[in-house]
């Protein structure tokens, strides 16, 4: 990873990607024009050359050559509230367990203000072909919280980042119906971090320590990276002039990632020691090294059915439904390929994900020959249930309000605005360390208080 050319550096700073609450951890904002009407639009709309994302038949819709750059400024706030907090259940000596608390640090303000842009450029060649090309980020994720929170030992930073490369073609079929296809080259690099409890890895070893306090905790910081293939495709038909239906499918992308991983030891692993059974007395920090790590992540399918109808000369009104295969999903692991961490030669974290639905209604209005307003709203569920539920990824069902304006400040060029505001229920979770899989990551019950705001700007040229 440290070879990466120039090239693919400034790549992946352009497209620094937040958390934004669509479904899971998936990016829905790849239009302006798109978000002011919630996206029902979606795969029927083909209002500019962003529909290479949503529908790449739409293209058959445009006219000459254009080409629209957009960027997301988006604002979450994911905020914690701790109702139960332990380490991990040790043996008292009595026959009993004991617990021991894991402070009263609520994480702070764990959501992060991001940028997200993305790029479209269609070329419309005769009455029956078009070309496209689409740069954008489909997934993305970021939170962080303190590095000593109550939850801790199941996350602190988490940040995923993708770059979609999607070349499309666009063929009138008939008068009526129009088909298009899409090839996706998709980068995916993820950093996940956590705490892991020294204290407690050196009791169970043996060791005179004790478990659960922040100055025995182990900084472990994963990352990795890959290119993943895949594929979309779409076609329009269109009723009449006025009213068209369009479907789309995009496929889901495997990533085999490979990186390393990195551990900050603290000194008090230095200095307290272990009997090893072959080695003798070593120290604790022996149990953590830096190595190379690898791991497999299915990001979804999506699937969706849109409808567009011009009522009136001024006024249109659009509705979607979108499918995401959230199943996918199920398990995150992270494999160790050098001696291993605190003893274990990987890590997983049991997601078990359920698919999900969006549904979206939204309406344009021709308030003069140069400017479009937009409205919609929609329901988008979350693929996440609250036993499942990690701090890494805390959102929950949602409700969309969105306002938009598209003005043609030029013959040629169209400058689209819109803003949206994201009522997000209070999410929770619910990890105990009775579970296996937790034991060591402690038991934390607590309550997410989320929201976002989403302000975008969007520009069309058309040669």
């Amino acid at each position: 990873m440290q070879n990466k050319s120039l090239l693919l550096l400034i790549a992946i700073f352009i497209f620094g990607c937040g958390q934004v609450f669509a479904s899971g951890f998936a990016i829905i904002e790849q239009s302006v024009s798109g978000l002011g009407t919630a996206f029902s639009g979606g795969a029927a709309s083909a209002d500019d050359p962003s529909t290479v994302f949503f529908n790449p038949a739409g293209m058959m819709l445009l006219e000459g050559q254009q080409a629209t750059a957009g960027v997301h400024y988006i604002m979450p706030s994911v905020k914690f509230k701790t109702e139960k907090a332990e380490s991990t259940m040790l043996p008292d000596g009595s026959g009993g367990y004991m617990t021991i608390p894991l402070g009263s640090d609520n994480g702070g303000q764990a959501g992060i203000t991001k940028i997200v842009p993305n790029l479209y450029y269609s070329n419309r060649v005769s009455d029956k072909l078009a070309f496209g090309l689409g740069i954008n980020a489909p997934f993305g994720l970021s939170t962080e919280y303190d590095k000593t929170w109550v939850g801790r030992y199941h996350a602190v930073e988490s940040e995923v980042v993708t770059i979609n490369i999607n070349p499309s073609v666009a063929f009138q079929v008939t008068e009526k119906l129009s088909i298009g296809a899409g090839f996706n080259a998709q980068y995916m690099e993820a950093t996940l971090s956590s705490m892991v409890d020294g204290g407690l890895v050196g009791v169970k070893a043996g060791a005179a320590i004790t478990p659960s306090q922040t100055a025995n905790d182990v900084y472990v910081k994963n990352n990795a990276d890959d290119w993943g293939y895949g594929y979309n495709l779409g076609l329009i038909y269109a009723f009449t002039p006025k009213n068209r239906l369009g479907l789309h499918y995009r496929s889901e992308i495997k990533h085999k990632l490979e990186g390393d991983v990195k551990v900050d030891v603290p000194a008090s692993l230095y200095t307290t020691t272990f009997t090893h059974p072959l080695y003798g007395d070593i120290p604790l920090a022996s149990l953590f090294s830096n190595q190379d790590i690898n791991g497999t992540i299915i990001l979804p399918a999506t699937a969706s059915v849109s409808y567009f109808h011009q009522l009136t000369d001024k006024l249109a009104v659009m509705a979607d439904v979108t499918w995401t295969e959230w199943s996918s999903f199920d398990k995150l692991t992270i494999n160790f390929e050098g001696a291993g961490i605190a003893g274990n030669s990987s890590t997983t974290t049991t997601e078990k994900w359920d698919d999900t639905w969006r549904y979206s209604i939204g309406a344009t209005f021709q308030a003069s020959d140069d400017l479009l307003l937009r409205i919609g709203t929609a329901y988008d569920e979350t693929p996440i249930s609250d036993k499942y539920r990690t701090p890494r990824i805390p959102g929950e069902d949602r409700i969309w309000l969105s306002l938009g304006a598209g003005y043609k400040v030029l013959d040629h060029l169209m400058v689209d605005v819109a803003y949206t505001h994201l009522f997000v229920k209070d999410s929770k979770m619910e990890k105990s360390a009775s579970d296996p899989e937790d034991a060591s990551r402690g038991t934390v019950v607590g309550e997410f208080e989320n929201a976002v705001d989403i302000a975008s700007i969007q520009l069309t040229y058309t040669f």
